[in-house]
């Protein structure tokens, strides 16, 4: 006999089997919404936390940095060009005599002052011919002394017609021959010591010599192209530059003026100063195709840290800038909307404050307008603020030293 109950309650078994078999899915299903909730939340800091609940929010972190105060001074406005030295005599020693090399007296890259002994030239060629020359001259004063007599006496017999006149004419005639040869004979003695003082031959200039191009014992000519040595004056020396044209006027008016415009010979970074010297004088052209004009300096390079054909960057002092607002230049930003400073208020915290940059000068700037002396700027960490931040004044600059400058 079928049970009418058991069949009656087998469709709601089924039922009740399949969503216990869907009951794991429909769990996973909530754990995953609940996560993504979760994450949503976290990135979108809209997670409540227990300072949320009690209706406060944590303290932002204080950036740490550096600051120096922006004082009021003067600054130098300097026009920088790119340049060379050069030296003012460059010489290249030379033999003006034919013979062997028989001393080199210098040693290579020795300073050396005009007038000091470098080469030495087999001289006995030279002294042989000033022997000669010497003799010769003695031979011809004794024709003319004897001729002299001779004219004397003609002379006086002339003069009782005891003899023709034509006589007494050409001993007068020989006698001026002979005085003209005995003045040959003392150019050839001239020459002869001339040419031995050429044997030993002598700085033309003071300067720093170069490597030697000859050695001893070789037979040097006058007509050799490449000399001995070379000689290069360092002490004064010279570095010509370029400015551009647009600034030619005002230099012009100062030099009109007789004003010495100083002129300073910086390394290749520009992080060193070489030396100090002044504007000689500016070139008579502009060159077309690079728009600037050359000038030359003239430094007394006393030691001698200026090397021909070094580069160097030159700045030239075209005035001074009183009564402005200085900064380092560490305290400069940039952004697309130009250049800023971060200014710390007196509640320490960062503000923006756009400025327009004056003149540089160093490690130093001034600035035309948007700060005032006084004020506190940042020039380390700026890289970590931005408008508003709190910030945690750090190193000597903390107490408005001025560093950098």
């Amino acid at each position: 006999m079928v049970d009418m109950k058991a069949e009656k309650r087998a469709p709601f078994k089924k039922l009740l089997h399949v969503f216990s078999g869907r009951r794991w899915v429909w769990l996973l299903a909530v754990c995953l919404l609940a996560i993504g909730v979760y994450v949503y939340f976290i990135y979108s800091g809209r997670l409540p936390s227990v300072a949320g609940k009690q209706g406060t929010t944590p303290p932002a972190r204080a950036v740490p940095v550096v600051t120096v105060t922006s004082t009021k001074g003067d600054i130098n406005i300097y026009l920088n060009g790119l340049g060379s030295v050069t030296p003012l005599n460059t010489v290249t020693v030379k033999s003006r005599v034919d013979g062997e090399l028989m001393k080199v007296l210098f040693k290579e890259g020795q300073v050396v002052d005009k007038g000091a002994l470098l080469v030495e030239i087999d001289p006995r060629p030279y002294e042989a011919q000033l022997t000669q020359a010497l003799g010769q001259m003695v031979r011809d004063k004794a024709l003319l002394a004897n001729a002299r007599l001779d004219l004397q006496r003609y002379k006086d017999l002339a003069a009782t017609d005891s003899i023709a006149q034509q006589q007494y004419d050409t001993q007068k005639s020989l006698v001026q021959q002979l005085e003209g040869t005995v003045k040959i004979d003392q150019g050839q003695i001239d020459t002869a010591r001339l040419q031995i003082v050429y044997s030993r031959i002598t700085a033309p200039v003071s300067g720093r010599i170069g490597l030697r191009l000859v050695d001893p014992g070789n037979i040097v000519h006058a007509t050799d192209t490449n000399g001995l040595a070379v000689i290069t004056q360092l002490q004064p020396i010279t570095v010509i530059f370029t400015i551009a044209e647009d600034n030619l006027p005002q230099v012009l008016a100062k030099l009109k003026s007789g004003e010495r415009m100083p002129v300073i010979a910086l390394n290749r970074e520009q992080t060193k100063k070489i030396a100090e010297g002044y504007l000689l004088t500016v070139d008579n052209q502009i060159d077309p195709t690079t728009g600037t004009v050359r000038l030359k300096a003239l430094f007394p390079n006393e030691n001698n840290a200026l090397f021909p054909n070094q580069f160097v960057n030159a700045a030239l002092l075209l005035g001074v800038k009183t009564g402005t607002t200085v900064v380092p230049t560490a305290a400069l930003q940039q952004s697309t909307r130009g250049t800023f400073i971060y200014v710390v208020t007196p509640e320490l915290t960062a503000a923006v404050r756009p400025v327009k940059v004056g003149t540089a000068e160093g490690d130093n700037v001034s600035i035309d307008e948007g700060l005032s002396p006084g004020e506190l700027v940042v020039v380390e960490g700026a890289d970590r603020l931005r408008e508003g931040n709190k910030v945690e004044l750090q190193g000597q600059g903390a107490n408005g030293s001025d560093k950098g400058k």
